[in-house]
């Protein structure tokens, strides 16, 4: 995108998060749920197909472009890009990754627009981190395929228009290339979608099982045609691997906001006479949080140019994800401390980023899952015995 225009976008985004959705955060936690003005807001702001092609609708951001997009969103609660994230990242990127040309004209416009809302229907109860061990299955019938099986805590499920589901296909083949991804969309007989999950936090973005019980889609419903059949691991993967990224960018967002409200209550709080930020191990705890949002800031910039350049879409994405993740829940406990007893009231907003700042450290493959990526593309055959 063009600099200038690349800057207004920003500013727009920044201003639309400030002074839109800033305000209403305690409201979308409490009610757990994104109020409809805002939702329409960003589809009309472009933000469900910001990192889509502009060929098929989208901003089609560069992923450095799309990192400093992010530290924008994450100033807020992480509920506002959850909703149009999976369609930018791990969903939107199944078709632009693995997906026919029809299948990409038919699909990405509408997902763009936000007209569709894609759902990435790949964890399952006993596959988490490790999605080559899931077990959900499908196989061909005449000219359909027929789906069994069960995904778990899956992204806007309650609200999704389609599945990007990943099933076993060749249950004889090694555990990473028996596996495609199929186009179901919601509706389909035989798909259920289970009640949103209730959890400790990022309330406002919902989540829930999906069951597919002989749910039957058209041979055009396998992502990539018959070149996609088998393929599907290396299409999570690559969509993975940008989400790490994302998600990074997502974290620094957030550390700056958890700074500034860190350094707001240690400018007025007072205690003993004196403001709290007067106290040299107050600040120190201010101090250590803005050095870890500085270095988080960085690596995050250095991966998505690596990423744009093609030199680095592995250890990259895994080294900032765990970095970053690590240390926006250092922040979030530091800006708790510094609120002493009022951070673990409801209703101040570091007691509700502590809560949500909690998962990043396991979605898009956990801390330690990023560790053994990075230790293994390291050491090779060592790392494995």
């Amino acid at each position: 995108m063009d600099a200038a225009d690349f800057s207004a976008v920003l500013s727009e985004v920044r201003r639309f998060v400030r002074e839109r959705v800033v305000p209403l955060e305690a409201e979308i936690d409490e009610k757990d749920e994104m109020p409809a003005d805002i939702r329409e807001a960003a589809r009309k702001m472009g933000l469900f197909g910001f990192a889509l092609p502009e060929e098929y609708g989208g901003l089609g951001l560069s992923m450095y472009e799309e990192a400093q997009l992010m530290f924008e969103l994450g100033y807020t609660t992480p509920s506002l890009r959850s909703m149009f994230g999976t369609n930018n990242g791990i969903a939107g990127h199944v078709l632009m990754v693995g997906g026919t040309e029809e299948q990409k004209a038919q699909w990405l416009p509408k997902i763009a627009s936000g007209e569709v809302l894609a759902s990435f229907a790949l964890t399952e109860p006993d596959a988490g981190s490790d999605p080559s061990t899931l077990t959900t299955k499908a196989y061909r019938d005449g000219d359909e395929w027929v789906i069994n099986g069960a995904k778990r805590y899956i992204t806007n499920a309650p609200l999704a228009d389609v599945f990007m589901v990943f099933a076993r296909t060749d249950p004889d083949a090694p555990r990473t290339r028996g596996i495609s991804t199929f186009l179901v969309p919601a509706g389909t007989p035989g798909l259920t979608v289970a009640p949103k999950d209730h959890k400790m936090g990022q309330f406002g973005a919902w989540t829930a099982d999906v069951y597919f019980d002989d749910v039957r889609v058209p041979d055009s419903a396998l992502v990539g045609g018959e070149d996609g059949l088998n393929r599907g691991f290396a299409t999570a993967m690559g969509c993975i691997a940008h989400g790490r990224v994302h998600i990074s960018s997502l974290c620094v967002g957030m550390a700056e906001r958890l700074v500034d409200e860190s350094v707001e209550y240690a400018r007025t709080r007072r205690q003993s006479g004196r403001v709290i930020g007067s106290f040299q191990l107050v600040q120190g705890l201010i101090a250590d949080s803005m050095t870890d949002y500085y270095a988080g800031r960085a690596t995050v910039l250095e991966a998505a140019r690596a990423f744009d350049a093609g030199t680095d879409t592995k250890i990259g994405p895994s080294c900032t994800k765990y970095f970053a993740s690590e240390m926006v829940w250092r922040v979030a406990d530091r800006a708790v401390q510094i609120h002493g007893g009022a951070g673990y009231m409801r209703g101040v907003a570091v007691e509700r980023f502590y809560r949500d700042a909690r998962l990043f450290r396991i979605y898009e493959g956990t801390s330690q899952i990023q560790q053994v990526i990075i230790a293994k593309a390291l050491l090779g055959e060592v790392a494995r015995g």
